[in-house]
C-alpha cells in the first residue's frame, strides 16, 4: 500500500489510513533517510491509536513505552540509530518486546535486521522532490 502525505497538516489522515491496515501485524520496521519523517509519522500513528502521553524519539533510551488511553494497548517505539553492536540489542531483551504481541514501531531497523521477526512489516518513508512524503508497506 502507498500513502502520500502532501503536508504536515495531513499527517493524521495518513496515520489513520495506516492504522486501518495494521491488521494482526505487530512489528513494523520503518526505513528512511535521516529527516524523512519516521519519528513524526510514528508519533501521529500513536496519537491515532489513542496515546495521549508525550511521544518523543527514543534515540537515547532506545525504546519508549506507550499505552493507548482508549484500548490500553501497549506500544513500543524503538530507535536503533545509536546501536553499535548487536549484543546491545540482545542485552536489552529485544525478544521480550518483538514477540510480546504488543505493537512495535522500529526506526533504523537496518542495523538489527537479522533480529527482526519474519513477519515484520517493512515500511519505507521517502521524501519526494516536492517535499511530500511517500509511505509504502
Amino acid at each position: 500500500m502507498n500513502i502520500k502525505i502532501t503536508s504536515l497538516e495531513h499527517i493524521r489522515e495518513a496515520a489513520r489510513q495506516f492504522t486501518e491496515q495494521i491488521g494482526e501485524h505487530t512489528v513494523f520496521a520503518f526505513y528512511g533517510k535521516m529527516g524523512a519523517g519516521k519519528t513524526t509519522f510514528i508519533k501521529a500513528v500513536c496519537e491515532e491509536l489513542g496515546v495521549s502521553d508525550v511521544i518523543t524519539s527514543p534515540t537515547f533510551a532506545i525504546v519508549n513505552e506507550y499505552r493507548s488511553d482508549e484500548t490500553s494497548e501497549l506500544i513500543y517505539h524503538f530507535d536503533f540509530y545509536r546501536i553499535k553492536k548487536l549484543e546491545e540489542v540482545y542485552d536489552m531483551g529485544y525478544e521480550d518486546y518483538f514477540y510480546s504481541g504488543a505493537l512495535c514501531f522500529i526506526e533504523w531497523p537496518e542495523l538489527i535486521e537479522e533480529l527482526l521477526p519474519e513477519d515484520a512489516v517493512k515500511v519505507t518513508i521517502a521524501e519526494e522532490s516536492d517535499g511530500s512524503r511517500s509511505i509504502n508497506f
